[in-house]
This record gives structure tokens, C-alpha cells and sequence, in this order.
């Protein structure tokens, strides 16, 4: 039998869409709440000038345009080009933190293209009023709709730290009203973030099972050239700490949960630190080598904690 240690999203592509699908990264916004004062200022401190979007098209192309783009970047790694899906990916900055006209000629634009899929937006919790979420379900009625959402943490303190300016109630609010519209939610979680231990990436994924997402994105937190992060002297885990807690995150992420990533590699060119967060290839061998020796798999520790259990949920994690 084959190993198969966590429930990926390679694994899932082939079961609902029948084979791989490509990501083309694209852009419709420019800023985000944070950055342009409206909640906060300078955006969150690891993020750099280009919003997360390092590889995103610009977001003062048409799609059409994006994603022809994109698609030529992407032909470069393929040996063929037949019958090629994609997903259409609008990465960079706050995706529905741009007027609607934008949004819905880019999301639209995107999801009738016979050759996308799925259409995937990152956002943010608070930039997701009723008028966004309509486009989103009309669009969601044509295209599968993969709405991402920036987490990183459950930990209030650490939140504020690192600049969010979203709180919890925000976030549990947008989950609830995008799952009632069947919009699917995707977390994204970042580990190693300043002063957190085990026990609060751990707390993390607990809070993120008691949400009933679809999907997560694990990260490493690396320092990037042009971010507030790199202005604090922060030091990153080392591949063996950031292994063995990645792999305690799956361990106890909820086998339902697909896990669209395991670490995250932005431009070279921007990265300071760690430097073998670079070698992707070798970090994902590296993750996937000692959960088999291990015997580690997705779920191994999951526990369906009733939301908001505190006291049972901290003494499980002592």
C-alpha cells in the first residue's frame, strides 16, 4: 500500500477534477486595510511592497492579458501543453479590497475562460461586505470559487504583533457567511512566528478544525527584504524545528482538512533568511522522509474539540 501521510492537495485535484491543475498567479488589487490607514498602517510585518504577490501578473493588465501571461510562465515548466487546467489565482495584496467594478471584471473575466477551473481569491476577513460576497456566489455558480484567508494565528497578542488588525470575531464571521454561500475557505497558518511556542501553533490548528475549513496553507515565517520583519533582528527556525513542528501541525489538523502547502518559497531575490527555505525540493523531501519514518500521518493527534473548549483543549496540549 502506498504511503500517503496527509490529505494533499495534488490528491485532491485528481479525485474532483480528474488531474493536476496550475496555478497562474494574478492580481486585482493594489493595497490592503492595513497598509493604506483604513485599519492600520504598513501592512503586516512580514509581508514586502509586493503584497504577498511576488510572482503575481500586474493588476493593471486586463485578465485576459494576466493570464496569457501567466500561462507562458507556466509552459516553461510542462512537457506539454494539451489539455492543460489552471487555476486562476488573484494573490497579491487584498484581493476584494478593490472596487467592484475590478473585482468583477477580473473574477468574471477569469471564470469564463474555458481553460480555468477554479478561481481563487486571497483576502482578508474584514474586506469581504455583502456586496463582494453576492460576486463571489454568482461567480461560485459558474466556477468552483476558493476564497483564502489570511490567519497566520489564533493568538491575539501574536496578531498584534505581527500587525493583522482583524480580529477573531471577524474571521469566524467571514468563514460562517462564505461556507453558508458554499464558497469553499481556505486558512493560511503561519509557523515560527515571533514568540510563539509549539503550544500556540498547535492552538492554531485546533481553532482552525473547530472552523470546519476546507483547506489550509502551512508556511514558514521567512524574512524578506523591504518588511518591518527584517528590521527586528528575528531569527527563523532551522529546518529541523521547523520539520518537527509542521509535522506535529499536520498531526493534529483534522484528516478532513485538505492541505493545499507544507512550506512556501517567495523570490529569491527578496529572501534574507533562512537560507534553506529556498531549496523547496529539498525541505518537502526533507518533511516527507521523517513523517514516514516517523509513521506520522494527517490526523494522528486530531481531537474534535467543541469550539471554544478552552480548558479541555489547553490540558489535552500540556
Amino acid at each position: 500500500m502506498t504511503y500517503k501521510p496527509y490529505n494533499s492537495l495534488d490528491k485532491y485535484l485528481k479525485e474532483r477534477f480528474g488531474g493536476k491543475l496550475y496555478k497562474l498567479a494574478l492580481s486585482c488589487a493594489e493595497t490592503c486595510p492595513n497598509r493604506d490607514g483604513t485599519v492600520g498602517m504598513g501592512g503586516c510585518i512580514f509581508c514586502g511592497e509586493g503584497g504577498s504577490g511576488d510572482f503575481a501578473q500586474s493588476p493593471g493588465m486586463p485578465v485576459s492579458v494576466q493570464i496569457e501571461t501567466a500561462k507562458a510562465l507556466v509552459a516553461k515548466k510542462l512537457k506539454n501543453n494539451v489539455n492543460v487546467r489552471y487555476i486562476a489565482y488573484f494573490q497579491s495584496f487584498t484581493s476584494t479590497y478593490t472596487p467592484m467594478s475590478k473585482m468583477r471584471e477580473a473574477f468574471w473575466g477569469a471564470a469564463e475562460n474555458e481553460e480555468i477551473a477554479v478561481v481563487s481569491v486571497a483576502t482578508r476577513a474584514d474586506c469581504l461586505p455583502l456586496e463582494t460576497l453576492s460576486l463571489l456566489t454568482e461567480v461560485n455558480n459558474i466556477k468552483p470559487v476558493w476564497v483564502e484567508l489570511g490567519l497566520q494565528t489564533s493568538n491575539d497578542k501574536t496578531a498584534e504583533l505581527i500587525n493583522r488588525c482583524c480580529p477573531l470575531s471577524t474571521f469566524e464571521n467571514s468563514v460562517k457567511e462564505l461556507k453558508s454561500r458554499g464558497l469553499e475557505v481556505i486558512v493560511h497558518i503561519i509557523l515560527g512566528l515571533p514568540g510563539e511556542t509549539l503550544y500556540d501553533m498547535l492552538s492554531t490548528i485546533d481553532y482552525v478544525n473547530s472552523l470546519k475549513v476546507n483547506g489550509v496553507k502551512l508556511q514558514l515565517l521567512h524574512v524578506q527584504k523591504d518588511t518591518r520583519l527584517a528590521k527586528t533582528g528575528y531569527t527563523p527556525m532551522t529546518l529541523s524545528e521547523y520539520t518537527d513542528a509542521l509535522i506535529a501541525c499536520v498531526e493534529r489538523l483534522s484528516p478532513d482538512i485538505v492541505i493545499h502547502r507544507l512550506t512556501g518559497d517567495g523570490a529569491k531575490k527578496n529572501l534574507i533568511s533562512p537560507a534553506w527555505s529556498a531549496d523547496k525540493k529539498k525541505v518537502l523531501n526533507t518533511i516527507h522522509r521523517e513523517m514516514k519514518v516517523r509513521g506520522s500521518f494527517q490526523g494522528r493527534t486530531f481531537v474534535d474539540f467543541p469550539k471554544n473548549d478552552g480548558e479541555t483543549q489547553d490540558s489535552f496540549l500540556r
